[in-house]
């Protein structure tokens, strides 16, 4: 006759060290553990909560410019080097990691209004309100030692003038060629003194640009005129134009959905279109109480930073209709530029206050070396928490934001006078005959008319 017993082995679960982890037998039926969910419950409450303990997203300030700084660009081969021109004139490399600036590039004669960098990372394209664009040479500078308390001073390889100044320029993503903006686009390839194409639709100022990620020939523009254009380098006019109530200041392809971008607006939203059908924009997303001054999306696609006349930076989920983060400071004053860092982990912001701040992406981020069981653990906040994010504890902790006293009064301003205006859209048309009146969404309300 067989016997069963149960049998259990000390050396199963007795440690050897006294540095090791104690080994814990559990049975994971749910009808053994009854209050499971109610436990889980707990620790995601807890860990949003730690995560408004522990929310320090700035970094440190990069100080050394004398005027307001005007635009930034990333170096697509470097991952802690970032580009920014002021309103003097003066044009600065910085070094993500020190915070301090690595040289600079003297030749500007006025504000400085594009920056932007080839594809490789070798060449720096600069222009300004001087009516020239500058090359430079990216490699002669990254050279430089960082550590070096002497800031050294590069000499531009080209300079390209023209009869016009410049707001905004581009490069390809992927190609030669860079795109200008001030009275009309120019399209300029590197060994060119003069143009190569010009296109124009109309005499308004052009004051941005930006190329697609997926179609280096496509290219976004914004003008004065409330307009937002697309050209396509293989042919001779434009693809199509459409005209804003309110003028768009910048434009962001998505780089992992090139066929989206996102337009900055003056009305304090962003409108994230369809560049294949610009009747009506596929989110809208709000929050800010001012003008939205730059945009730039993370390298993964999945979110996007904004800057803001407000003195607030912004961070959006790409389909998202509130901001998920605000941040600010008392000394930042009205932000013109914002860029994501190449890992997506930081956001760099250039403000009228002559600083740039360095923020991390994540707020409650932890930074430095993280051990296997500290990373194990934040990936079970990060679960339990995206288990429990519907909850109204869980979400009401989760979206709370401490805001500015002006911005916390101009918000509420904003929301009386959108409520006092659907109060009377509502009563119009109830007291008018049915089907007079019609309702548009905001999507295609802010849209006046698409030229094809």
């Amino acid at each position: 006759m067989k016997v069963k017993v149960i049998s259990r082995s000390s050396d199963d679960f007795t440690r050897e060290r006294s540095q090791d982890l104690q080994r814990v037998f559990r049975n994971y039926d749910p009808t053994l553990r009854t209050q499971e969910k109610a436990v889980e419950y707990v620790r995601a409450l807890n860990a949003v909560k730690l995560d408004k303990i522990f929310a320090r997203p700035f970094i440190g300030a990069l100080d050394g410019h004398i005027d307001a700084v005007s635009c930034m660009a990333k170096n697509p081969s470097q991952l802690k080097e970032i580009f920014s021109g002021s309103m003097d004139g003066d044009i600065r490399l910085w070094d993500l990691a020190s915070r301090r600036t690595v040289c600079q590039f003297p030749g500007h004669q006025g504000a400085v209004r594009g920056l932007s960098v080839s594809t490789d990372g070798s060449t720096l394209v600069s222009c300004g309100i001087d009516s020239t664009i500058r090359l430079w040479n990216v490699h002669a500078a990254t050279s430089v030692d960082s550590s070096d308390s002497i800031k050294k001073t590069i000499e531009e390889a080209s300079v390209y003038v023209w009869k016009n100044a410049f707001w905004a320029c581009d490069h390809q993503w992927d190609g030669e060629h860079f795109a200008t903006v001030g009275a009309g686009v120019d399209i300029w390839n590197h060994n060119r003194s003069q143009p190569i194409n010009s296109f124009e639709w109309g005499t308004d100022t052009v004051i941005s640009v930006k190329f697609s990620p997926g179609d280096p020939n496509l290219l976004a523009t914004s003008a004065s005129d409330r307009s937002i254009t697309l050209y396509d380098l293989r042919m001779a006019s434009p693809v199509g134009k459409m005209i804003m109530m309110t003028k768009t200041n910048s434009l962001s392809w998505n780089p992992m959905e090139p066929i989206n971008f996102t337009a900055a607006n003056e009305d304090g939203n962003c409108y994230s279109y369809d560049y294949r059908n610009l009747s009506e924009a596929k989110c809208v997303h709000r929050d800010h109480v001012s003008a939205v001054m730059d945009i730039d999306y993370s390298p993964t696609g999945r979110e996007f930073v904004t800057g803001s006349y407000d003195r607030t930076v912004r961070l959006f989920q790409f389909n998202g209709g509130h901001s998920k983060e605000i941040y600010h400071t008392k000394r930042m004053q009205r932000v013109f530029c914002v860029k994501f860092s190449g890992d997506g982990s930081y956001v760099i912001s250039g403000s009228d206050d002559t600083n740039l701040r360095l923020w991390k992406a994540k707020a409650a981020e932890q930074l430095g070396v993280i051990l296997p069981r500290e990373r194990k653990k934040h990936e079970y906040h990060e679960a339990i928490k995206k288990r429990y994010r519907h909850l109204p504890e869980v979400k009401r902790i989760a979206r709370h934001r401490h805001l500015p006293k002006p911005i916390f009064k101009a918000s509420a301003l904003m929301r009386v006078m959108s409520d006092a205006k659907k109060r009377k859209d509502d009563r119009r048309k109830a007291h008018s005959a049915p089907g007079s009146i019609t309702t548009q969404p905001l999507r295609k309300r802010r849209i006046i008319k698409q030229v094809e």
